[in-house]
């Protein structure tokens, strides 16, 4: 039986590995079928302490894993199928083998929902973002799209409207779906302007390896036009990835794991950090502070302390 088994690989996870390995607990950590998490389809990291001109995220994912490694924690690549968390002892499923553990840790994070074209997958990162406060900082005196109607959007809009030259949120409907008072600051912003009933068609220009514009179209009208920008902040949402945990881990009304007096969840010996816990901030560094806690309180409960 493991004492420790981390399920998931970001900032989160790979934190929470480095200061349980270093507490002589050994933890294995699943990886998953995205090692490396929501960093890895990053490019430079400019707000991650202690890199003045930044990091690539994929090198500071390999790096984190390394650092883990060197103090004893184990890895295993594949993707969970099953958890067993409401007897004794926990048991985590990876595809055709059970493995059993005294303490789990949940950290597989958040998934951004996206608008499904090819386009923006082999453009994310260079010119598609879906974290304003990331990435904002590239686009300064250049003009954006930000795609959404609801609170992200125009959160993700209004923060952008004072480094942009100019933000355009595209929505599908003809009413935001956001707050009254989300609403009224973004009409209010003079560089904020809005192009209704749309969506975006295309992403361009995949052949340049960079955006320069969107395919926009009218969803009323049929009519397409181009639209020149330099990025585009898909801001539709966010979905924990919890769906495997229902049932057994006490969520909220959006499928985020509740945690109290620190990383604890509602069963004892199971921890959760990261994004799959924080509807709010969602920035690697929280993450990486969120996996130091659950580390810790993984290892107070394993000490009887």
């Amino acid at each position: 039986m493991r004492e420790l088994i981390i399920i998931g690989s970001g900032p989160a996870g790979l934190t929470a590995a480095i200061y349980a390995a270093r507490g002589q607990i050994n933890p294995l950590v699943i990886e998953g079928l995205e090692p490396g998490g929501q960093l890895t389809l990053t490019t430079v990291i400019e707000n991650w302490p202690g890199y003045p001109e930044g990091i690539d995220g994929p090198k500071l994912m390999a790096d984190m894993k390394v650092q883990a490694a060197r103090f004893g924690a184990e890895f295993k690549t594949g993707e969970v199928t099953g958890v067993r968390l409401l007897k004794k002892p926990l048991t985590v499923t990876l595809e055709a083998e059970t493995l059993e553990a005294e303490c789990v840790i949940i950290a597989t994070g958040a998934s951004a929902q996206l608008l499904g074209l090819p386009s923006e997958k082999k453009l994310m990162g260079r010119g598609v973002s879906v974290c304003a406060t990331c990435d904002g900082f590239f686009f300064r005196k250049k003009e954006i799209l930000v795609v959404g109607g609801g609170d992200t959007a125009l959160e993700e809009a209004i923060f952008l409207s004072n480094l942009a030259s100019s933000v355009t949120v595209v929505h599908r409907r003809d009413k935001l779906r956001a707050s009254q008072i989300m609403q009224q600051r973004a009409f209010e912003t003079d560089n904020i302007h809005f192009i209704w009933d749309s969506v975006i068609e295309d992403i361009q220009d995949e052949a340049q390896g960079t955006v320069t514009g969107a395919v926009i179209k009218n969803v009323k009208t049929g009519e397409q036009q181009f639209k020149k920008v330099d990025g585009i902040f898909v801001a539709i949402g966010h979905k924990p990835n919890t769906d495997l945990f229902k049932g057994q881990v006490e969520m909220d009304e959006k499928g985020y794991i509740i945690t109290k007096c620190g990383a604890s969840t509602n069963i004892p010996g199971v921890f959760a950090a990261g994004d799959v816990t924080d509807p709010v901030y969602k920035q690697a560094v929280t993450s990486a502070g969120m996996g130091c806690m659950a580390a810790l309180d993984a290892e107070k409960f394993l000490r009887g302390m």
